[in-house]
């Protein structure tokens, strides 16, 4: 499945709200963070804390454009955690961390303007 990242894709199918509850989205603090030098497109590994209920995920993210290793760790992000765990190289991604892409294409991770607790949902 391709998706169109462009500001003017057409806009999705509609869905129910019973679907958009089933895509679970929720906020975790990044722990570490690790270049991925093995990805076929520039990644890093990203080591997530979602709080008790969720635990700690991985998960391959293309940021190397707007991101340096450095300033990841203590970051909260947003991340799908129901999708299954994704084969990805001699990685197993976890989690699909949740950006959007700017004018030039590259990712912007999607994150709150304030802090909230490790593992809340998005609602």
């Amino acid at each position: 499945m391709h998706l169109n990242h462009a500001p003017d894709a057409p806009r999705g199918a509609d869905i129910t709200f019973d679907q958009f509850l089933a895509v679970d989205i929720r906020m975790g603090t990044v722990l570490s963070a690790e270049p991925f030098p093995e990805a076929r497109k520039p990644a890093f590994k990203l080591v997530i804390d979602f709080g008790p209920a969720i635990g700690v995920k991985k998960s391959s993210a293309q940021i190397t454009d707007r991101y340096a290793l450095e300033d990841l760790p203590g970051r909260q992000v947003a991340a799908v955690v129901n999708f299954p765990p994704r084969q990805i190289g001699k990685f197993m991604s976890e989690v699909l961390t949740l950006g959007f892409g700017d004018a030039d294409g590259a990712v912007i991770l999607f994150s709150p303007d304030r802090a909230v607790p490790d593992g809340s949902r998005l609602f």
